[in-house]
Protein backbone atom coordinates (compact mmCIF):
# COMPACT_ATOMS: atom_id res chain seq x y z
CA UNK A 1 0.00 0.00 0.00
CA UNK A 2 2.56 2.47 0.66
CA UNK A 3 3.90 1.85 -2.80
CA UNK A 4 0.61 3.37 -4.45
CA UNK A 5 1.58 6.86 -2.44
CA UNK A 6 2.51 9.74 -5.05
CA UNK A 7 5.53 9.82 -5.73
CA UNK A 8 5.13 13.52 -5.43
CA UNK A 9 3.88 12.97 -1.75
CA UNK A 10 7.49 11.53 -0.58
CA UNK A 11 9.26 14.36 -2.36
CA UNK A 12 7.21 16.96 -0.99
CA UNK A 13 7.77 15.29 2.64
CA UNK A 14 11.54 15.14 1.77
CA UNK A 15 12.01 18.97 0.43
CA UNK A 16 9.91 20.27 4.20
CA UNK A 17 11.99 18.36 6.24
CA UNK A 18 14.95 19.84 3.90
CA UNK A 19 13.98 23.35 4.67
CA UNK A 20 13.28 23.16 8.42
CA UNK A 21 16.40 21.41 8.84
CA UNK A 22 15.05 17.98 9.90
CA UNK A 23 17.54 16.69 6.43
CA UNK A 24 20.73 17.70 6.32
CA UNK A 25 22.61 18.28 3.00
CA UNK A 26 25.69 18.88 1.57
CA UNK A 27 24.08 20.81 -1.70
CA UNK A 28 22.57 23.23 0.13
CA UNK A 29 20.67 25.56 -2.72
CA UNK A 30 21.19 23.09 -5.16
CA UNK A 31 19.51 20.01 -3.21
CA UNK A 32 16.45 22.98 -2.28
CA UNK A 33 16.06 23.72 -6.11
CA UNK A 34 16.37 19.68 -7.35
CA UNK A 35 13.63 18.74 -4.43
CA UNK A 36 10.99 21.92 -5.44
CA UNK A 37 11.78 20.96 -9.56
CA UNK A 38 11.45 17.38 -8.97
CA UNK A 39 8.16 18.37 -7.22
CA UNK A 40 6.88 20.72 -9.63
CA UNK A 41 7.26 17.80 -12.31
CA UNK A 42 6.26 15.05 -10.48
CA UNK A 43 2.85 16.95 -9.76
CA UNK A 44 2.23 17.94 -12.69
CA UNK A 45 2.96 14.55 -14.42
CA UNK A 46 0.20 13.09 -11.61
CA UNK A 47 -2.41 15.82 -12.65
CA UNK A 48 -1.82 14.67 -16.45
CA UNK A 49 -2.31 11.20 -15.70
CA UNK A 50 -5.23 12.30 -13.39
CA UNK A 51 -6.89 13.62 -16.40
CA UNK A 52 -6.35 11.21 -18.86
CA UNK A 53 -7.97 8.54 -16.98
CA UNK A 54 -10.75 10.89 -15.61
CA UNK A 55 -10.11 10.08 -11.92
CA UNK A 56 -7.93 10.57 -8.90
CA UNK A 57 -5.95 8.03 -6.94
CA UNK A 58 -7.70 5.40 -5.31
CA UNK A 59 -11.27 6.51 -7.06
CA UNK A 60 -13.04 3.70 -9.15
CA UNK A 61 -15.27 3.72 -12.28
CA UNK A 62 -12.67 3.35 -15.01
CA UNK A 63 -15.08 2.91 -18.43
CA UNK A 64 -13.84 0.17 -20.82
CA UNK A 65 -10.21 1.16 -22.52
CA UNK A 66 -9.87 4.08 -20.08
CA UNK A 67 -6.84 2.39 -18.77
CA UNK A 68 -5.63 2.36 -15.04
CA UNK A 69 -2.61 3.26 -12.81
CA UNK A 70 0.02 0.43 -13.84
CA UNK A 71 3.11 1.68 -10.87
CA UNK A 72 5.96 4.51 -11.76
CA UNK A 73 8.70 4.56 -14.41
CA UNK A 74 12.11 7.31 -12.99
CA UNK A 75 13.12 8.99 -15.31
CA UNK A 76 16.20 11.74 -15.54
CA UNK A 77 16.37 15.64 -16.36
CA UNK A 78 19.27 17.21 -16.96
CA UNK A 79 19.16 21.00 -15.69
CA UNK A 80 21.85 23.58 -14.32
CA UNK A 81 21.79 21.76 -11.22
CA UNK A 82 22.92 18.57 -11.83
CA UNK A 83 20.80 15.28 -13.06
CA UNK A 84 17.47 15.24 -11.72
CA UNK A 85 15.57 11.88 -11.12
CA UNK A 86 11.81 11.95 -10.64
CA UNK A 87 9.23 9.60 -11.02
CA UNK A 88 6.27 9.23 -13.98
CA UNK A 89 2.91 7.82 -13.34
CA UNK A 90 2.60 4.73 -16.04
CA UNK A 91 -0.88 4.11 -17.37
CA UNK A 92 -1.82 0.96 -18.93
CA UNK A 93 -4.93 -0.89 -20.56
CA UNK A 94 -5.84 1.94 -23.19
CA UNK A 95 -6.19 0.78 -26.93
CA UNK A 96 -3.72 3.44 -27.66
CA UNK A 97 -0.31 3.55 -25.65
CA UNK A 98 -0.24 6.70 -23.12
CA UNK A 99 2.60 9.10 -23.97
CA UNK A 100 3.58 11.78 -21.60
CA UNK A 101 3.49 15.69 -23.50
CA UNK A 102 4.61 16.66 -19.90
CA UNK A 103 7.76 14.38 -20.04
CA UNK A 104 8.94 15.42 -23.81
CA UNK A 105 8.08 19.32 -22.81
CA UNK A 106 10.01 18.90 -19.64
CA UNK A 107 12.89 18.16 -21.45
CA UNK A 108 13.78 21.64 -23.71
CA UNK A 109 12.28 23.79 -20.32
CA UNK A 110 14.63 23.05 -17.82
CA UNK A 111 15.40 26.24 -17.15
CA UNK A 112 11.70 27.78 -16.64
CA UNK A 113 10.84 24.31 -14.54
CA UNK A 114 13.81 25.53 -12.31
CA UNK A 115 13.00 29.61 -12.54
CA UNK A 116 9.33 28.10 -11.07
CA UNK A 117 10.84 25.73 -8.53
CA UNK A 118 12.91 28.88 -6.93
CA UNK A 119 9.77 30.89 -7.06
CA UNK A 120 7.76 27.51 -5.52
CA UNK A 121 10.39 28.19 -3.04
CA UNK A 122 9.07 31.40 -2.27
CA UNK A 123 5.66 29.72 -1.94
CA UNK A 124 3.79 31.97 -4.23
CA UNK A 125 2.79 30.57 -7.41
CA UNK A 126 0.52 31.79 -9.39
CA UNK A 127 -1.88 30.10 -12.17
CA UNK A 128 -0.26 32.28 -14.70
CA UNK A 129 2.95 30.71 -13.97
CA UNK A 130 2.60 27.01 -14.05
CA UNK A 131 0.44 27.82 -17.16
CA UNK A 132 3.54 29.50 -18.78
CA UNK A 133 5.90 26.63 -17.66
CA UNK A 134 3.29 23.69 -19.35
CA UNK A 135 2.54 25.68 -22.30
CA UNK A 136 3.70 23.27 -25.55
CA UNK A 137 5.45 26.15 -28.30
CA UNK A 138 2.34 26.40 -29.97
CA UNK A 139 0.32 27.65 -27.55
CA UNK A 140 -1.32 24.89 -25.96
CA UNK A 141 -1.66 24.20 -22.73
CA UNK A 142 -0.06 20.71 -21.58
CA UNK A 143 -2.39 20.81 -18.21
CA UNK A 144 -6.28 21.45 -17.51
CA UNK A 145 -6.92 24.57 -16.03
CA UNK A 146 -8.30 22.44 -13.18
CA UNK A 147 -5.24 20.53 -13.06
CA UNK A 148 -3.23 23.80 -13.30
CA UNK A 149 -5.10 25.78 -10.62
CA UNK A 150 -5.00 22.98 -8.33
CA UNK A 151 -1.37 22.77 -8.79
CA UNK A 152 -1.36 26.39 -6.92
CA UNK A 153 -3.62 26.26 -4.89
CA UNK A 154 -1.43 23.29 -3.33
CA UNK A 155 1.53 25.07 -3.36
CA UNK A 156 -0.29 28.20 -1.82
CA UNK A 157 -1.11 26.05 0.79
CA UNK A 158 2.15 24.91 1.65
CA UNK A 159 3.16 28.30 2.15
CA UNK A 160 -0.01 28.75 4.67
CA UNK A 161 1.53 24.95 6.54
CA UNK A 162 4.92 27.02 6.87
CA UNK A 163 2.75 30.19 8.64
CA UNK A 164 0.95 28.05 10.76
CA UNK A 165 2.76 25.25 11.59
CA UNK A 166 3.04 23.80 14.95
CA UNK A 167 6.42 24.87 16.69
CA UNK A 168 6.37 22.35 19.64
CA UNK A 169 8.82 20.37 18.47
CA UNK A 170 11.28 22.25 17.65
CA UNK A 171 13.91 23.15 21.12
CA UNK A 172 15.04 26.55 20.32
CA UNK A 173 18.53 27.01 22.07
CA UNK A 174 19.15 30.07 20.12
CA UNK A 175 16.68 32.57 18.57
CA UNK A 176 17.63 35.22 15.82
CA UNK A 177 15.28 38.04 15.42
CA UNK A 178 15.94 40.85 13.04
CA UNK A 179 13.79 43.33 10.66
CA UNK A 180 14.44 43.91 7.13
CA UNK A 181 12.95 47.66 6.27
CA UNK A 182 11.49 46.65 2.75
CA UNK A 183 9.12 49.37 0.73
CA UNK A 184 5.55 47.14 0.76
CA UNK A 185 3.09 49.84 -0.19
CA UNK A 186 3.92 51.88 -3.49
CA UNK A 187 4.67 55.50 -2.38
CA UNK A 188 4.83 54.48 1.02
CA UNK A 189 8.00 54.89 3.50
CA UNK A 190 9.79 51.65 3.86
CA UNK A 191 8.36 49.35 6.54
CA UNK A 192 9.76 46.47 8.54
CA UNK A 193 9.54 42.59 7.71
CA UNK A 194 10.51 40.61 11.01
CA UNK A 195 12.36 37.27 10.10
CA UNK A 196 12.91 34.89 13.13
CA UNK A 197 14.98 31.77 12.90
CA UNK A 198 16.83 29.52 15.27
CA UNK A 199 19.11 26.87 16.44
CA UNK A 200 17.64 23.76 17.66
CA UNK A 201 18.95 21.49 20.62
CA UNK A 202 20.47 19.12 17.36
CA UNK A 203 22.02 21.95 15.95
CA UNK A 204 19.91 22.25 12.77
CA UNK A 205 18.88 26.32 11.82
CA UNK A 206 14.73 26.38 10.93
CA UNK A 207 13.23 29.12 9.40
CA UNK A 208 10.61 30.00 12.09
CA UNK A 209 8.65 32.99 11.35
CA UNK A 210 8.27 35.87 8.72
CA UNK A 211 5.44 39.08 9.39
CA UNK A 212 5.49 42.09 7.85
CA UNK A 213 4.96 45.05 10.52
CA UNK A 214 4.29 49.11 10.21
CA UNK A 215 6.78 49.10 12.60
CA UNK A 216 9.15 47.90 15.40
CA UNK A 217 7.67 49.25 18.62
CA UNK A 218 7.45 46.95 21.61
CA UNK A 219 3.61 46.26 20.88
CA UNK A 220 4.22 45.06 16.78
CA UNK A 221 7.35 42.99 18.05
CA UNK A 222 5.31 41.41 20.85
CA UNK A 223 2.54 39.78 19.07
CA UNK A 224 5.05 38.79 16.33
CA UNK A 225 6.49 36.41 19.28
CA UNK A 226 2.89 35.76 20.75
CA UNK A 227 2.19 34.43 17.46
CA UNK A 228 4.92 31.64 18.17
CA UNK A 229 4.48 30.93 21.43
CA UNK A 230 0.71 30.33 20.60
CA UNK A 231 2.30 27.74 17.94
CA UNK A 232 4.25 26.27 20.93
CA UNK A 233 7.48 28.15 20.90
CA UNK A 234 9.34 27.56 24.26
CA UNK A 235 11.57 29.91 25.86
CA UNK A 236 15.44 29.24 24.61
CA UNK A 237 18.40 30.21 26.17
CA UNK A 238 19.36 33.67 24.38
CA UNK A 239 17.52 35.56 21.92
CA UNK A 240 19.72 37.72 19.77
CA UNK A 241 18.51 40.76 17.98
CA UNK A 242 19.61 44.59 17.39
CA UNK A 243 19.39 47.61 19.65
CA UNK A 244 15.78 48.66 18.59
CA UNK A 245 13.99 49.34 21.76
CA UNK A 246 10.92 48.22 20.62
CA UNK A 247 12.22 44.70 19.66
CA UNK A 248 14.61 45.14 23.61
CA UNK A 249 11.35 45.41 25.36
CA UNK A 250 8.98 43.02 23.51
CA UNK A 251 12.04 40.20 23.93
CA UNK A 252 12.05 41.14 27.83
CA UNK A 253 8.57 40.55 28.08
CA UNK A 254 7.94 38.00 26.41
CA UNK A 255 11.24 35.90 26.78
CA UNK A 256 11.64 36.66 30.49
CA UNK A 257 13.40 34.00 30.98
CA UNK A 258 15.74 34.20 28.80
CA UNK A 259 19.27 35.59 28.19
CA UNK A 260 19.68 38.72 26.04
CA UNK A 261 22.59 39.54 23.08
CA UNK A 262 23.10 42.77 21.41
CA UNK A 263 24.37 42.14 17.77
CA UNK A 264 28.10 42.78 18.26
CA UNK A 265 28.14 43.90 14.61
CA UNK A 266 25.82 46.27 14.84
CA UNK A 267 26.92 47.37 17.61
CA UNK A 268 30.66 47.52 15.82
CA UNK A 269 29.56 49.45 13.51
CA UNK A 270 27.94 52.83 15.67
CA UNK A 271 31.10 52.46 17.34
CA UNK A 272 33.22 53.26 14.03
CA UNK A 273 31.04 55.96 13.05
CA UNK A 274 31.84 57.50 16.37
CA UNK A 275 35.77 57.28 16.76
CA UNK A 276 38.37 58.90 13.97
CA UNK A 277 39.88 56.48 11.35
CA UNK A 278 43.40 56.82 12.57
CA UNK A 279 42.44 55.73 16.10
CA UNK A 280 40.12 52.96 14.63
CA UNK A 281 42.30 49.86 14.63
CA UNK A 282 43.67 50.30 18.45
CA UNK A 283 39.88 50.79 19.79
CA UNK A 284 38.42 48.22 17.65
CA UNK A 285 41.30 45.62 18.77
CA UNK A 286 40.72 46.63 22.46
CA UNK A 287 37.24 46.39 22.06
CA UNK A 288 36.94 42.95 20.37
CA UNK A 289 39.27 42.12 23.37
CA UNK A 290 36.68 42.62 25.33
CA UNK A 291 33.56 40.81 23.36
CA UNK A 292 36.12 37.75 23.01
CA UNK A 293 36.92 37.26 26.57
CA UNK A 294 36.61 33.92 28.12
CA UNK A 295 34.34 35.08 30.69
CA UNK A 296 32.23 38.23 31.30
CA UNK A 297 34.56 39.01 34.72
CA UNK A 298 37.39 39.35 32.65
CA UNK A 299 35.08 40.99 30.06
CA UNK A 300 33.64 43.65 32.75
CA UNK A 301 37.60 44.24 33.82
CA UNK A 302 38.77 44.53 29.87
CA UNK A 303 36.19 47.11 29.56
CA UNK A 304 36.82 49.37 32.59
CA UNK A 305 40.48 49.76 30.49
CA UNK A 306 38.64 50.68 27.98
CA UNK A 307 36.51 53.53 29.65
CA UNK A 308 39.66 54.57 32.05
CA UNK A 309 41.54 55.08 28.72
CA UNK A 310 39.37 56.41 26.11
CA UNK A 311 36.81 58.37 28.63
CA UNK A 312 38.39 61.75 28.04
CA UNK A 313 39.43 61.36 24.33
CA UNK A 314 36.00 59.80 23.09
CA UNK A 315 33.46 60.35 25.36
CA UNK A 316 30.51 59.49 22.67
CA UNK A 317 32.61 56.01 21.56
CA UNK A 318 32.61 55.46 25.39
CA UNK A 319 29.06 55.98 26.19
CA UNK A 320 28.25 53.53 23.05
CA UNK A 321 30.47 51.17 23.99
CA UNK A 322 29.41 50.98 27.74
CA UNK A 323 25.26 51.14 26.89
CA UNK A 324 23.58 48.05 27.09
CA UNK A 325 26.93 46.12 27.58
CA UNK A 326 25.79 43.09 29.81
CA UNK A 327 23.92 42.28 26.54
CA UNK A 328 26.87 42.78 24.69
CA UNK A 329 28.42 40.22 26.40
CA UNK A 330 25.75 37.80 27.19
CA UNK A 331 27.08 34.82 24.49
CA UNK A 332 29.95 34.46 27.10
CA UNK A 333 27.89 32.60 29.38
CA UNK A 334 27.03 29.84 25.94
CA UNK A 335 29.41 27.38 25.39
CA UNK A 336 33.02 28.64 23.58
CA UNK A 337 31.94 26.44 19.98
CA UNK A 338 28.72 28.41 19.79
CA UNK A 339 29.81 31.90 20.72
CA UNK A 340 31.11 32.90 17.00
CA UNK A 341 27.73 31.83 15.86
CA UNK A 342 25.16 33.64 18.46
CA UNK A 343 26.95 37.07 18.84
CA UNK A 344 25.04 38.22 15.90
CA UNK A 345 22.10 38.73 13.51
CA UNK A 346 24.18 39.19 10.66
CA UNK A 347 23.11 36.56 7.86
CA UNK A 348 19.87 37.92 7.38
CA UNK A 349 21.10 41.18 6.06
CA UNK A 350 23.75 38.98 4.35
CA UNK A 351 21.09 37.36 2.54
CA UNK A 352 19.44 40.53 0.91
CA UNK A 353 22.10 42.32 0.18
CA UNK A 354 21.54 41.08 -3.49
CA UNK A 355 17.86 40.61 -3.18
CA UNK A 356 17.73 44.55 -2.58
CA UNK A 357 20.69 45.35 -5.66
CA UNK A 358 18.11 43.29 -7.93
CA UNK A 359 14.91 45.01 -6.76
CA UNK A 360 16.59 48.40 -7.39
CA UNK A 361 15.75 47.65 -11.19
CA UNK A 362 12.26 46.90 -10.17
CA UNK A 363 10.78 50.09 -8.61
CA UNK A 364 7.12 48.80 -9.36
CA UNK A 365 7.28 45.03 -7.41
CA UNK A 366 6.11 46.27 -3.95
CA UNK A 367 3.76 44.39 -1.78
CA UNK A 368 3.29 42.52 1.47
CA UNK A 369 3.33 39.51 0.16
CA UNK A 370 6.14 39.66 -2.80
CA UNK A 371 8.35 40.77 -0.09
CA UNK A 372 7.26 37.76 2.06
CA UNK A 373 7.76 35.39 -0.85
CA UNK A 374 10.80 37.52 -1.82
CA UNK A 375 12.09 36.82 2.09
CA UNK A 376 11.33 33.47 2.24
CA UNK A 377 13.01 32.38 -1.14
CA UNK A 378 16.27 34.20 -0.08
CA UNK A 379 16.32 32.30 3.12
CA UNK A 380 15.65 28.58 1.41
CA UNK A 381 18.09 29.68 -1.26
CA UNK A 382 20.70 30.37 1.18
CA UNK A 383 20.68 27.00 3.29
CA UNK A 384 24.14 25.96 2.39
CA UNK A 385 25.41 29.09 4.30
CA UNK A 386 23.64 28.16 7.61
CA UNK A 387 26.21 26.06 9.22
CA UNK A 388 24.74 23.75 11.50
CA UNK A 389 26.53 24.49 15.68
CA UNK A 390 27.61 21.18 17.22
CA UNK A 391 26.10 19.97 20.40
CA UNK A 392 28.65 17.43 22.51
CA UNK A 393 27.12 16.12 25.35
CA UNK A 394 29.26 18.58 27.58
CA UNK A 395 28.14 21.74 25.72
CA UNK A 396 24.64 20.04 26.30
CA UNK A 397 25.49 19.75 29.81
CA UNK A 398 26.74 23.71 29.66
CA UNK A 399 23.73 24.82 28.40
CA UNK A 400 21.53 22.77 31.00
CA UNK A 401 23.54 24.72 33.59
CA UNK A 402 23.04 28.31 32.15
CA UNK A 403 19.25 27.44 32.17
CA UNK A 404 19.15 26.61 35.42
CA UNK A 405 21.30 30.04 36.59
CA UNK A 406 18.89 32.14 34.24
CA UNK A 407 15.57 30.57 35.53
CA UNK A 408 16.97 30.86 39.45
CA UNK A 409 17.71 34.82 38.24
CA UNK A 410 14.63 34.75 37.03
CA UNK A 411 13.32 33.66 40.08
CA UNK A 412 14.98 35.53 42.31
CA UNK A 413 13.99 39.04 40.46
CA UNK A 414 11.18 41.08 40.39
CA UNK A 415 8.53 39.77 38.36
CA UNK A 416 7.34 43.74 37.38
CA UNK A 417 10.40 44.27 35.83
CA UNK A 418 11.39 41.64 33.39
CA UNK A 419 14.91 43.56 33.06
CA UNK A 420 15.74 43.08 36.41
CA UNK A 421 17.57 39.95 35.34
CA UNK A 422 20.48 41.75 33.26
CA UNK A 423 21.33 45.38 32.99
CA UNK A 424 18.83 47.63 31.84
CA UNK A 425 19.86 49.71 28.23
CA UNK A 426 21.00 52.59 30.12
CA UNK A 427 23.50 50.63 32.29
CA UNK A 428 27.38 51.34 32.29
CA UNK A 429 30.30 49.68 33.21
CA UNK A 430 30.55 51.37 36.58
CA UNK A 431 27.42 49.36 37.68
CA UNK A 432 28.95 46.37 36.38
CA UNK A 433 31.05 45.03 38.71
CA UNK A 434 29.50 41.91 39.91
CA UNK A 435 30.70 38.46 38.51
Amino acid sequence: MKQRVPASMRTRESLTALIEGRLSSPGGRSELVKLATRLILEEALEAEARDALGRDYYERGAEEGQGYRNGHRTGRLKTAEGAIEFSAPQIAGRADPFRSDIREHAKGRTEALEELAVEMLARGLSVRDIEDAFRADDGQLLLSRTAVSELGEQLWRDYQDFAKRDLSGYEIVYLFVDGIAERIRPGQRREPVMAAWGFTATGARVLLHLMAGSKEDAETVSAFFQDMRARGLGDPLLVVSDGAPGVIKAIETCFPRSARQRCLAHRMRNLASKVPEDLWPEVKARIQAVYQAPSRAIARDLAKGVVEDFGRELPSAVACFEDDFEACIAHLRMPVTHRRAIRTTNLLERLFVEERRRLKIIPNAWGERPVLKLMFGAMTRAAERWRRVRFTDFERRQIEAVRQELNAEYQASDTTSPTSRQAPATDRISSTSRT
